[in-house]
Parts: structure tokens; C-alpha cells; sequence
């Protein structure tokens, strides 16, 4: 499958005609990386658990800006309900859309619960487990379908999987397991054209993170490991997320890229 150039030969940055499907984009980074999307032309699904007000608000800004949104639940941890999730989104791709498939899936939605490796529960294992790489893996698997040839996959990974802070081992280790999986969805979907990426954030604040950064100190320290000098915000992520969507990261596949500021270099 060729991709699409401009009139100089050139790939194009934006996405205009492309629908994303971003998970967890209520809030926090799904919630700026589906309007940073929008803005570069994509129409957006997005997903939420629980707050539908919230969602609903990420809908209404993506319409103010010219694109077209739709709003489905889904909780990730719960794999026995994926099938009726592609189902509703199949609905909604030829309702809204008249297409059959979309073109981007960012898989985003993720939950916090930091411990001590001696303090670590199995329940508190198992639902980390559950959201961030069994609920990727087999979302993924079953939406492979619906994937266009020629579309992107990115992954939501970490930059603990590179540094090390105390209390995230279980995290860092189920975003280290999505690593090595985007490096296995890039082999075996490469003949179809599809791409398959990690961005993997550093610190960043937001609402999902707002209550480690109210540890004292904690801001101030991490800034102070950074080559760029502050914590990221979640308007640093979304245009990576966005330049690997597009046909200007047509050669980029099976990377981890790290979008940090030069965290603990």
C-alpha cells in the first residue's frame, strides 16, 4: 500500500480523513491526545470508564474545533466484554462515519497504584495486570479487524521502563510487557502496512498523577532530573502520539520513543 504524498513527494502531517480511537480519552493524556488529534484533522472515538460527563465534555470540544467525535464505554481490565465493545464500535464507525473501519488506535486508558516490591499485593499485581497489558493485548487482538490496512497502532508506555523509581515495579513491569508486544504487533501486522508504536511519557501532571505530585518535594526533584528543567504536561505527549499516526512516521515502526525531557539522562 503506497502512502499518500503531497504534491513534492512529501508525507503528510496531517490527518484529515482518518479516525483515531483513543482509549481512556476523557481525561488526563487521552484526554489531549484526542484533541491534539482533532486538531490536526482526525475524527476521534473515545473511550471512558466511569465519568461520562467527562467524556462527553472531550466530545463537545472535538465538534467545536470542526471534527467529529463519538463517545463509547469501556473498561479496559474487563476482557470478557470486548467483543460487544468492537460491536458498538463497528455500529458507530458505519453510523457516524459510513465506514467499516478506522485507522488509528491508541491504546491510552491506564490506572496508577505504586507500592513497594515487599509491599505489593496480588490483587494490586492483577489489576495493573488487568489494564495495562492483558486488557492492551487482547483490546488490540479484537479490534484487529476493524483496523484498517495501512493504520497505526500506538502503545502507552513509560519512561520507568528505562529509570528506575521506587514503587512502580509492578507499573514499569506491565508497560515493559507492551513494549515487547508493539515489537511482535509491528512483525506480524507489517505486510498489512500497519505500524506499531510505543510513546512512553515521563512525569507528567496531570489529573491522573495529581495526587503523587502532592508527595513535598517530589515536583521540585523530578524538574530538577530533567535536561529540559520542568515536569512534562499532558500537551507534551499528544503531538507524538499524533506525528506517529501520520504518514510522516510511515517508516517507523517497532520504536520506543520517549518523550520525556530528558529525564535521568
Amino acid at each position: 500500500m503506497q502512502p499518500e504524498t503531497n504534491a513534492n513527494d512529501q508525507p503528510r502531517h496531517g490527518l484529515g480523513g482518518k479516525i483515531a480511537l483513543v482509549t481512556g480519552g476523557s481525561r488526563g493524556l487521552g484526554r489531549e491526545t484526542a484533541l491534539q488529534l482533532a486538531r490536526s484533522g482526525a475524527d476521534v472515538v473515545l473511550t471512558y470508564r466511569e465519568r461520562k460527563e467527562d467524556g462527553e465534555a472531550v466530545v463537545r470540544a472535538i465538534e467545536a474545533l470542526g471534527r467529529k467525535a463519538a463517545l463509547l464505554q469501556l473498561d479496559v481490565a474487563d476482557t470478557h466484554r470486548f467483543a460487544g465493545f468492537r460491536d458498538a464500535l463497528r455500529d458507530v464507525l458505519r453510523t457516524r462515519w459510513g465506514r467499516e473501519q478506522f485507522d488509528c488506535l491508541v491504546n491510552n486508558a491506564g490506572i496508577d497504584n505504586a507500592s513497594p516490591i515487599a509491599e505489593t499485593t496480588e490483587a494490586a499485581f492483577d489489576s495493573l495486570l488487568n489494564v495495562h497489558f492483558r486488557g492492551v493485548y487482547f483490546l488490540t487482538q479484537t479490534l484487529l479487524p476493524l483496523l484498517a490496512d495501512g493504520g497505526r497502532i500506538v502503545n502507552t508506555s513509560t519512561g520507568l521502563t528505562r529509570f528506575t523509581i521506587p514503587g512502580y515495579a509492578a507499573y514499569a513491569a506491565m508497560k515493559g510487557a507492551v513494549e515487547v508486544f508493539t515489537r511482535y504487533l509491528a512483525k506480524e501486522l507489517g505486510p498489512r502496512g500497519i505500524t506499531a508504536n510505543v510513546v512512553a511519557p515521563g512525569p507528567i501532571e496531570t489529573d491522573f498523577t495529581r495526587s503523587a505530585f502532592e508527595h513535598p518535594g517530589l515536583k521540585e526533584f523530578l524538574a530538577s532530573q530533567a535536561a529540559l528543567g520542568r515536569v512534562g504536561v499532558a500537551g507534551d505527549i499528544g503531538g507524538v502520539v499524533v506525528f506517529l499516526c501520520s504518514d510522516a512516521a510511515r517508516w517507523v515502526t517497532a520504536q520506543r520513543l520517549e518523550a520525556s525531557g530528558g529525564t535521568f539522562l
